[in-house]
């Protein structure tokens, strides 16, 4: 396809010796640990981001920071690419590799260290999953507050990586906030640890470095994160509205208000619908936009808030308001929000945007959104994090048809540079990837960049990790 994403050429003296690195990697790790016939590894070719695909050249699955600080040391050594792969969830093609790289999957690290309710931490291997850490100590009371939709499936090791947020980081924060320390292994296999159970570590802030970094530092291995009491209570209500400007407005007069709900969800029509059909949540049809607003605290604190949160809601002309009457309704609400990308996926192929906006310029950017995509041709159905201004626009076509395919590229990237041009930026949550390394260049001048690239230069100085993300092919001080 003439508008494809360009990948670096693989490096020849690597595939001539493929042979020879299987046979090495052989001996490196047991055998139920090394994946390397050309049918096996198909399975690897992608991730999320399944518009591109590229074979690797093995799959190594570590069990251990030891085990996997022998391949990078090897792999430095004979400067073969790797790239780290968690649960492959990506949806910006963070964990694509190419036909001359290593991919290092962390699947077989999925241990639980430590858990420490005095200090409220837990250590888990980086293959752990998100949801599993909330679910290991809710019994206890506690809970991980990150939760992407993919909390299922993805892991700790990629949320680290894309600094990955979700539905109830509007009051909690992302990983980057609830992340404590790591254990990381650099390319040359020595092993590091940044932070620790401590609030705060001296020197360098290296785990807010690492944190978001792609992969391109070095493998993080371990990690600990911070637990958090759960609340006395929690209820989400909808918001329904006849246009998603108005819904929008909404949301950032609640934010300038003072008032921080624990999560401020928001779906256009097409996405209500979608969800509805998926969930069968109860999400009202008869609305062009709705939010899901949730409070938590006492049965005062939440009634308190939301009364506030309704008069502001009518000043923007809230058609519907429901509030939540039973814990199963609660989780059926969730349910059709997590379900969202899913859901979409049975009606159409679609790319998910990841921009972030000012909320100020939410009900700006959402009309202009519609109009690039109607531009196109296409279609459009927007779920996303309102509160923190992180949208999700889901661009709908045809993945078998090139022309189809080119036009939501084009129409992604044109919402994209929209999100910078208005204040925002390239990604909240979803990472640069492939997706977004061109335009990289929109958002910051090229002395921003040949700095970042210095810094990723003295983790990486042969850039073998995850090589062709994040920075532009072209400019690059190495390669």
């Amino acid at each position: 396809m003439a508008h494809a994403i360009p990948f670096l050429a693989p490096r020849a003296e690597v595939l001539a010796r493929r042979t020879e690195i299987v046979a090495d990697l052989v001996d490196l790790l047991p055998r139920e640990c090394l994946i390397h016939e050309a049918r096996e590894v198909v399975p690897f070719e992608t991730d999320g981001f399944i518009s591109y695909r590229r074979v690797p050249l093995a799959v190594a699955l570590p069990r251990s920071t030891s085990e996997v600080a022998a391949v990078m040391k090897y792999c430095n050594r004979y400067g073969i690419p790797v790239v780290p792969r968690g649960a492959g969830t990506s949806l910006s093609g963070g964990a694509i590799p190419q036909e001359d790289a290593v991919v290092l999957g962390l699947s077989k690290m999925n241990r639980i260290l430590d858990i420490d309710l005095a200090n409220r931490t837990m250590t888990v291997q980086a293959g752990v999953t998100n949801l599993n850490i909330s679910e290991k100590v809710s019994a206890d009371g506690f809970f991980y507050a990150p939760d992407p939709s993919s909390q299922l499936a993805c892991t700790i090791g990629g949320n680290v990586g894309m600094n990955s947020g979700g539905a109830h980081c509007l009051k909690y924060g992302v990983t980057t906030n609830n992340l404590l320390g790591v254990t990381m292994v650099l390319t040359d296999g020595t092993v590091i640890e940044l932070g620790g159970k401590a609030l705060d570590a001296a020197g360098y802030d290296l785990l807010g470095l690492v944190c978001g970094s792609e992969g391109q530092l070095g493998i993080v291995t371990e990690a600990t994160v911070r637990l958090i009491a759960k609340p006395e209570g929690a209820r989400p209500v909808l918001f329904g509205f006849d246009t998603s400007e108005q819904a929008g407005s909404c949301v950032s007069d609640i934010i300038a208000s003072g008032i921080i709900p624990v999560a401020i969800e928001f779906m256009d029509k097409p996405a209500i619908e979608i969800c509805e059909a998926f969930a069968q949540a109860g999400y009202p049809l008869d609305v062009g936009a709705l939010l899901i607003v949730e409070v938590e605290g006492s049965e005062a604190e939440m009634d308190a808030m939301l009364k506030s949160i309704v008069d502001i809601a009518r000043n923007h002309g809230v058609k519907t308001v429901r509030e939540c009457q039973s814990a199963t309704e609660a989780a059926l609400i969730w349910k059709g929000r997590k379900s969202a990308f899913g859901a979409t996926g049975r009606i159409a192929d679609y790319i998910c945007m990841d921009g972030t906006v000012p909320l100020s310029q939410l009900s700006y950017v959402l009309k202009k959104t519609s109009e690039i995509v109607d531009h196109y041709g296409l279609r459009v159905a927007n779920v996303f994090h309102a509160g923190d201004g992180n949208m999700h626009p889901l661009i709908l076509f045809n993945a078998n048809d090139p022309e189809d395919a080119a036009k939501a590229e084009a129409a992604g990237n044109d919402i994209l540079r929209l999100c910078v041009d208005a204040g925002g930026c390239l990604t909240g949550e979803h990472g640069v990837g492939i997706e977004k390394r061109d335009l990289m260049r929109h958002q910051y001048a090229e002395a921003d960049l040949k700095q970042m690239m210095a810094v990723r230069s003295a983790f990486d100085p042969g850039w073998i990790l995850n090589p062709s993300k994040v920075f532009p092919l072209d400019g690059r001080s190495a390669a």
